[in-house]
């Protein structure tokens, strides 16, 4: 399972010419699954998500999670990040989850941000998406947890 988080001040995600989430400030996931992942994992990934410090305190450090600062999450779908461009020009995504596999996962994955008391808002799975977003910092991070 692979996380692209981004701290944002702002994000959100339209399908269709429809809004389907957005939030102010916290944090846009781009979330992918690997076609070995677990709901083990989903678990583990939405309780490191949630324990992050990754918002200024009072005297500019990061030590604010989601939270402390009342943050939200807008959490997206993209197999892509498993894309390997190894070899070729174009990239192969047999490592991916196929949607059998990853709509449970990301299922999952959303109740248990929403178990940890986020404020959770998200794409639709396998839709054409336009995510627009205002970084903050910028803080990018990526988060992995393989079997």
């Amino acid at each position: 399972m692979r996380v692209v988080l981004q701290r944002v001040s702002r994000a959100s995600v339209t399908v269709g010419g429809r809004v389907t989430g957005a939030i102010g400030r916290g944090c846009l996931l781009l979330v992918g699954f690997h076609l070995s992942d677990t709901p083990e994992q989903c678990d583990w990934m939405a309780a490191k998500v949630a324990g992050l410090r990754l918002f200024p305190d009072d005297e500019g450090k990061m030590n604010r999670d989601l939270a402390d600062v009342d943050g939200g999450v807008l959490v997206v779908s993209q197999f892509t990040l498993y894309g390997d461009t190894e070899r070729g020009r174009r990239p192969s995504f047999i490592e991916a989850a196929r949607p059998e596999v990853a709509i449970p996962l990301y299922e999952r994955f959303l109740s248990q941000l929403r178990a940890a008391g986020l404020r959770v808002e998200a794409g639709e799975f396998g839709a054409d998406m336009q995510v627009e977003l205002l970084n903050d910092g910028p803080v990018t991070l990526i988060l992995e947890r393989s079997v």
